[in-house]
This record gives C-alpha cells, sequence and structure tokens, in this order.
C-alpha cells in the first residue's frame, strides 16, 4: 500500500488561489479496475484507492506516512510559467 504526496494543482476553471497550498496523500491502485459486466462501468475492490488526505505542509504529510508505516514518494510541484501575453498577439 504505497502512497503518493503531491501539491493541489490549480483547477483550469479557478481563477483563484484557494486550496492550492495544501498537499494531499494519496494512496496508489493496488489492483486493476476492470469493468462490471452488467452496467459497463469500470471499477476495482480497492477502497484505499478512494482515499485523500489533505495536509498544511509537505512535512506534515511525510511525518503521517513515516508515523504509520507507509511507503510514500513526494511528487515535485512544477514550477509556474506565466504567459504574457497581449490582445492583439490572437490575430497575428
Amino acid at each position: 500500500m504505497s502512497a503518493r504526496i503531491f501539491q493541489r494543482p490549480k483547477s483550469a476553471m479557478q481563477s483563484g488561489k484557494a486550496r492550492i497550498s495544501e498537499w494531499v496523500l494519496e494512496f496508489e491502485q493496488s489492483e486493476a479496475r476492470r469493468p462490471d459486466p452488467l452496467m459497463g462501468w469500470t471499477g476495482s475492490g480497492d477502497t484505499q484507492a478512494q482515499v485523500q488526505l489533505t495536509f498544511p505542509s509537505k512535512e506534515e504529510a511525510q511525518a503521517y506516512a513515516a508515523q504509520y508505516g507507509i511507503p510514500a514518494r513526494v511528487m515535485p510541484t512544477p514550477p509556474k510559467r506565466l504567459k504574457l501575453q497581449a490582445y492583439a498577439d490572437n490575430f497575428r
């Protein structure tokens, strides 16, 4: 039961900075998803894949994983790139 720790990305529909400073501990899937023969939905019996724990800092998330013996890897936060563009660039 391994996990990954990452900083929550900003949604494309989000203009503010709410909840982007949170760090998330998310368990990785331990079994493959399979389609349901009756309905066609995909699912699995892995309930840990549904769990997401949020922490205010990366260190607290790592401390939680260490306390409970969860092997976790930290995903680095990609650098923020600001694309400055003038309105006139749309017509070039």
